[in-house]
């Protein structure tokens, strides 16, 4: 680890998730989510042993990772060559295609909803607030995984620019180009390993793996790492997107929680 990256990242291990909470001042009238019941589970739950199962294992998770423990970082020599490029690799959308072509020029990401200043951010933007550097582990549910080093801004700073969230704000839905959409909860965008990363190994991210801009949630698995970012949108309830479950996954009967 470079001295620059131990800089960049010095203060993530004394940094419980109250004073992360405390220091940003954005959270208004929301309390410790992994210290309150209602967050222990999915925000919809399955019938059957399954939505028991779900509850239970991430629970425990939370419970266990309570004080914004980090996900285990590698050293650069760990990084693996060929990243693997999977699922959506070039989404089929007439304005992501418009915006490629320009080499992202006038992308920009919209922060709505809930906040209590709604913006829209350039790359440009993004690359002016505090950064994170971080190597990881990518853990696909379909049985492979890899290291990479990712680099962008914190979810919290990015939320934080935006003024805050407003008191009833419980989840963050993103959405990406191409269709895709995942919901978070406040325990995972607090967290200091959750970043919106424009970098990848020392460059801009490729294309295949989520460019201009990519989430990195790394307590998750891979599905939850949504790529080719659009929009962000600070909600109270997950229900009115797609099938209300939380998710394009979990509308399809795939895991809300991806808790690695």
């Amino acid at each position: 680890m470079t001295k620059a990256k131990r800089l960049e990242n010095k203060n993530d291990k004394v940094l419980s998730r109250r004073s992360v909470i405390k220091r940003a001042g954005v959270l208004g009238g929301f309390l410790l989510a992994g210290c309150d019941t209602q967050y222990y589970k999915p925000p919809v739950v399955r019938d059957g042993l399954m939505g028991v199962a779900d509850i239970m294992t991430m629970a425990s998770q939370r419970m266990l990772m309570s004080n914004d423990q980090l996900v285990q970082e590698h050293d650069s020599s760990e990084i693996t060559k060929n990243f693997p490029v999977w699922n959506q690799s070039n989404p089929e959308d007439e304005e992501y295609q418009r915006l490629r072509a320009e080499n992202y020029r006038d992308w920009r990401l919209p922060i709505t909803g809930l906040v209590n200043k709604p913006i829209s951010m350039s790359l440009r933007d993004l690359k002016k607030l505090p950064r994170r550097t971080q190597t990881t582990m990518h853990i696909c549910e379909q049985g492979w995984s890899a290291i990479a080093e990712w680099t962008g801004a914190p979810l919290l700073s990015v939320i934080q620019a935006a003024g805050g969230i407003k008191p009833n704000a419980k989840y963050i839905m993103i959405n990406a180009y191409g269709g895709w959409y995942e919901g978070y909860d406040m325990f995972d965008v607090t967290h200091p390993q959750t970043i919106l990363a424009y970098g990848m190994n020392g460059k801009d991210i490729p294309l295949g793996n989520g460019a201009p801009l990519r989430l990195r949630v790394e307590r998750h698995c891979g599905y939850k790492q949504l790529k080719f970012i659009k929009s962000i949108e600070v909600v109270s309830s997950v229900e009115n997107f797609g099938r209300g479950t939380g998710g394009l996954n979990s509308d399809y009967d795939f895991h809300w929680y991806a808790g690695a």
